[in-house]
């Protein structure tokens, strides 16, 4: 699957352990995240370059636009939802944190891997209630429900559409659950060698190998 448009990370959050998780993702109501991607960004089984010793994961639901929205409301969002694919949000804590914003930290080269394909949205019924989880070496680090998102697909599609004009093919990110490897005691971070394997269910496996920067 190839993607040529901008990724838009909404800050929708999940909500986890009966709080809500922010997972370095900003709150819609404060405004959202962008990320850059390269023309052909990474698809399943592509390697995932790490340039330290501090990048981590995020599994995220991703929503693929169908055609150009401008003020959707709410209840007309769904028409301009073409489907859905897995995300593995890749973000360098190191770089993140320095900076005291996203986009270079979770902008890397390689970063941002999407698939194995998009199910469209009447394949999928209800996008709300479908399983997510992330593997590490078959080790589960995230497990939760998109049910848990404080942020509905329809309110989010209809917050960015307010101000910005979406285009067919540009992607939304969701949103993650608790589990990331910066907030774990001790903290977990991707290093050369491991798998990564995020899976939305119905929507198959997004696995991705990690190495060494090549540059």
């Amino acid at each position: 699957m190839q993607r040529s448009q901008p990724l838009a990370a909404a800050a929708a959050s999940m909500a986890g352990d009966g709080v809500r998780y922010q997972a370095s993702r900003l709150f819609l109501a404060s405004g959202i995240a962008t990320k850059l991607t390269r023309p052909v960004g990474a698809g399943p089984n592509d390697t995932i370059e790490i340039p330290s010793d501090s990048v981590d994961w995020e599994i995220e639901l991703v929503v693929v636009m169908s055609k150009l929205a401008y003020k959707v409301p709410e209840e007309k969002a769904w028409d301009y939802v073409l489907g859905y694919s897995n995300l593995n949000d890749v973000s360098a804590r190191d770089l993140q944190f320095a900076d005291g914003q996203w986009q270079r930290g979770k902008s890397c080269d390689t970063f941002a891997p999407i698939g194995p394909a998009i199910v469209t949205h009447d394949a999928v019924g209800n996008p709300h209630g479908l399983r997510i989880q992330l593997r590490l070496n078959g080790k589960t680090m995230q497990d939760s429900s998109t049910d848990q998102l404080i942020f509905g697909i329809d309110q989010i599609v209809s917050f960015l559409s307010q101000t910005v004009t979406l285009e067919p093919g540009d992607v939304i990110a969701t949103g993650t659950p608790p589990g990331v490897g910066f907030a774990r005691k001790p903290p977990v971070f991707l290093k050369p060698g491991d798998v990564v394997e995020v899976e939305v269910e119905g929507l198959g496996v997004l696995s991705n190998p990690v190495v060494a920067d090549q540059g």
